[in-house]
């Protein structure tokens, strides 16, 4: 059984803090959060105090949006209710599924596309009648 979705910052025992849309899942004997889109927030820090945030996705490496944790790795969890932290997290997560979207792949048209050795034979010939 899932329970319905909410803000919260999660401390996980190995010292990282995430903030994520959650959602509860009861499993057999087990409690497993379904997290989505979780990003790590820092605070930009100036002279004068606080001068903003830094929103960075929690794991860089790759283009899943949703991760599943089980409780046993969870320290403490809060829900969120600042509308500040859920408008950030919102505004990120739709700019990354814009740049998601909006990545290219690459095809003749974008240039000459070559293997190793083929480019390293044409390079030696440029060099050669330099």
């Amino acid at each position: 059984m899932i329970e319905e979705d909410f803000y919260a910052t999660v401390k996980l025992k190995n010292g990282e803090e995430i903030f994520a849309k959650v959602a509860a899942s009861e499993e057999e004997d087990r409690t497993m959060l379904i997290i989505s889109n979780p990003v790590v927030i820092s605070e930009i820090a100036g002279r004068g105090g606080i001068l903003g945030y830094r929103v960075e996705k929690w794991l860089k490496s790759t283009t899943e949006d949703m991760f599943i944790l089980d409780m046993e790795d969870v320290l403490t969890l809060s829900e969120s209710y600042d509308v500040e932290m859920i408008m950030m997290h919102q505004s990120f997560t739709r700019q990354s599924q814009r740049k998601n979207e909006n990545e290219y792949k690459l095809d003749r048209g974008m240039g000459y596309i070559a293997n190793v050795n083929d480019a390293k034979e044409i390079l030696e010939k440029i060099f050669k009648k330099s």
